[in-house]
Formats: C-alpha cells, sequence, structure tokens
C-alpha cells in the first residue's frame, strides 16, 4: 500500500550515467542511502528518499536511471525514469563534463510538456567546469537557472537549496485548506464516517483523518459518527453547517439529513483540492450517455489488498451496470502505473480521490483523458450522481448568490 509520505512533494533527478546522481542524492539527504560507484548504471529503478529542506519541510527525492542506458535492459530502465516525470513537482537535470546534447534536450522537452519545472546542475565541477559554449547552448534552448557544482566540496550547497525552493511550486507543500471557504469557527460540522471492511483495523482511512484535523484547524467543532447513529444525532436538536458523508453511504445518509443541511463527501472535498474539479463536474453527467460495449477505465491512486468490497474493482463497475443498464467494460489501473492502451479507446475516466498522492500526480495522470476530449470524474461524484443527489453533493462548492436586504 502507498504510504503517507509519497503526498509530499516530490523532486526528480534526472541525467545520464555516472553523472553523480546517487552522490548528489546522498549529500541532500546526508546519509549514504543510494548506491554509490565509479561504474556507469549502478542505479536501476527509481529510488525515493526522504529529505527535510527547510522552507519546504518534508520532501522526497526520487534518484532515477541514467537516461544514456543501453540494451535491453538499460531500455526498460530508461522507461522507468520516463514515467517519474509525470509524478514529480519539480526536476534537477544533472549534467557533467559538459555533456549537453540529445539526452538532455529529450529530457527538458519532457519537462516542458508535463509542465514541470526544473534546474540545471553541472556537477563535478572539481573536475571540469562549465565552459562558455556549453552555457550558451543552454541558455539559447531555455530560460531554466543553471548552477555550478561539486559533491565533494559542495561550497555553494545553501546556494543550490535557494535554487531548489525558488524552482518548486509553492502549490506543491502549502497544502490549501478543505474547508476554509465552507466553514467558519464555531460551525458545527458533522463527519459521518462508515466503518466497513476497508477501514483499517483500529483506525480511520486517511481521508476521514485528514478532514477531522482540517475541520479542527478552522476552530470548528467536531461532530464524528457512524452512518447509524444520524438519527440519534439529529434528535439533539443540534443543526450542523456542513455535513460530509463517505461517499458509498450517500444513497441512505442524503435520505436521513435535512435539505436544509449542505451535504457533500469525503471524496468530493479531494477532488476539488486535489483533482481538475471542473472537468469533473462536465465529465460526471457522461455517465448517462455510456452505451453497450463502451469501455470504462477506473484509477486507483495507491495499491492495496483487494476484498470482495472493494470500491473501485467491484461495487463501482457493479453501481455503474446497474444505473446504466447497459454491458460494460472495465479496466483498473492502481498506483501511478502506465495506462498502456489508447486513452481515446474508453468511453470515460474514473479517479479515485488522490488522498495517496500528489497534486501534480493526479492532474498528470488525468492530462491524457483531458486533452483527448474523454469525460472524467471521481468515485465520490460518480457516486453521488448515481444516487441522485449530484445537485446537492456540489452545492456547497458553488458561489452562493447573496442574500437579499428587506
Amino acid at each position: 500500500m502507498s504510504k503517507g509520505k509519497d503526498i509530499k512533494p516530490h523532486i526528480g533527478i534526472f541525467g545520464r550515467r555516472n553523472n553523480g546522481k546517487s552522490s548528489f542524492i546522498n549529500l541532500l539527504v546526508g546519509q549514504d542511502l543510494a548506491i554509490v560507484s565509479s561504474e556507469a548504471g549502478t542505479t536501476t529503478d527509481p529510488v525515493k528518499k526522504s529529505v527535510e529542506i527547510f522552507g519546504i519541510g518534508p520532501a522526497i527525492l526520487i534518484d532515477t536511471a541514467g537516461i544514456d542506458d543501453s540494451g535491453e535492459l538499460g531500455d526498460k530502465r530508461v522507461k522507468k525514469t520516463m514515467e517519474v516525470i509525470k509524478q514529480v513537482d519539480c526536476a534537477i537535470l544533472l549534467l557533467a563534463h559538459n555533456q549537453f546534447k540529445t539526452y538532455e534536450l529529450d529530457l527538458i522537452k519532457r519537462f516542458n510538456e508535463n509542465e514541470i519545472p526544473y534546474l540545471i546542475v553541472h556537477n563535478k565541477s572539481d573536475i571540469e567546469k562549465i565552459n562558455i559554449l556549453t552555457a550558451d547552448t543552454i541558455k539559447s534552448i531555455t530560460s531554466s537557472e543553471i548552477i555550478e557544482f561539486s559533491t565533494l566540496a559542495a561550497t555553494n550547497l545553501n546556494e543550490l537549496i535557494e535554487l531548489i525552493k525558488e524552482t518548486i511550486p509553492k502549490t506543491a507543500y502549502q497544502n490549501p485548506s478543505l474547508f476554509a471557504d465552507l466553514v467558519k469557527p464555531k460551525d458545527v460540522v458533522l463527519l459521518i464516517t462508515p466503518v466497513d471492511s476497508e477501514a483499517p483495523d483500529g483506525r480511520m482511512i486517511l481521508p476521514q483523518n485528514m478532514a477531522i484535523r482540517d475541520v479542527l484547524d478552522n476552530d470548528c467543532i467536531t461532530v464524528v459518527i457512524k452512518e447509524t447513529e444520524i438519527e440519534d444525532f439529529l434528535k439533539l436538536g443540534i443543526k450542523p453547517a456542513l455535513a460530509v458523508t463517505d461517499s458509498q453511504a450517500f444513497g441512505y445518509v442524503s435520505s436521513i439529513i435535512p435539505e436544509d443541511i449542505p451535504l457533500t463527501g469525503f471524496s468530493i472535498v479531494f477532488a476539488r483540492i486535489k483533482g481538475d474539479f471542473d472537468k469533473y463536474i462536465e465529465g460526471t453527467p457522461s455517465i448517462s450517455e455510456l452505451k453497450d460495449g463502451d469501455k470504462v477505465l477506473i484509477l486507483e491512486s495507491c495499491t492495496h489488498q483487494v476484498s470482495c468490497d472493494d470500491i473501485g474493482r467491484f461495487k463501482i463497475p457493479d453501481w455503474l451496470l446497474k444505473f446504466t443498464e447497459k454491458k460494460l467494460e472495465f479496466k483498473v489501473v492502481a498506483g501511478l502505473s502506465e495506462i498502456n492502451e489508447d486513452i481515446k479507446h474508453y468511453a470515460m475516466v474514473i479517479q479515485c480521490g488522490g488522498c495517496m498522492v500528489t497534486k501534480k500526480q493526479l492532474h498528470n495522470r488525468l492530462r491524457s483523458a483531458i486533452e483527448a476530449g474523454v469525460p472524467v470524474t471521481n468515485y465520490g461524484l460518480a457516486i453521488a450522481y448515481m444516487n441522485g443527489i449530484f445537485e446537492r453533493a456540489t452545492a456547497p462548492f458553488k458561489p452562493q448568490a447573496p442574500k437579499s436586504e428587506n
């Protein structure tokens, strides 16, 4: 299963074999965690390492295989390196020995295509400094910052750290509040959290934990109950400013919570913060347009043990078949694995809430579908639509008309 650390900002280190990527990461991390060797091609699969960067906080550094690797195994390593580009919030292109040719130009092209901000480090400057020709060539094709560096001397390490901080987008490490624009201090917020077979034993799932913390941070009165206690809570005569439930309980909860209490779902709240919410809203009604033989792609951001109650693999497909009364085909892709098929073969893409991935990873995950005009939605919005409460579940996020003064 993916770990909570994966929602930290990701910084990818790219470059040719033996340009010092592993030594570079070891210096930043302060530990000899990556394999360092004078033999080219030591690093195989991308490896993640945690680091604390002052001013950014916890971050993940990704050590990748050399982009100039060769042979059958080398080609597989390069492919995995290229896949990492879609997973990072910022990239560092590591050069050495004034090598700046096709390999580096291809990487920069891919950074630009995926809207990845990057900086260029000319490493091993203790052996060979960057020359005027190389510097001028780089400046002629990119406005990215260039810094001379040596992992042996590291005299300008602070300058490098500052440059990383300037390059990585603040949105990668400054998480917006889930509820700040929906509630005000002292509001009562009702969080309805069903406990089923997918809930970890003795704990709550991550979206519920994060929602509780965010509501508390907004100085609200937080009430957490199971769906079986809603009626008991309502008997207390307390009217919440907002109710949030697990999307799987939408049908039941919406029938009990009075219409004058705003209601939405955990997955929808996360979709607004991390996903392309406007595209989700636009794409969700396409569920009613699905036809016999259509293929639906379901994207799970995390990998986990599959149970018969699995929402993405069993429940949503079953609900879609019943709602549309069509013969549909489904494919599930978990984690950040490549979608090894033309996205245009799908009539719709349904993404999970994305609580286990970064905003950049989720956006890049959906980019191909959006650019191809394939409708996209997410678990919570799709379930709300199939339960006939799509408008109610999205109403809290729509601009409210000003109240007229009498």
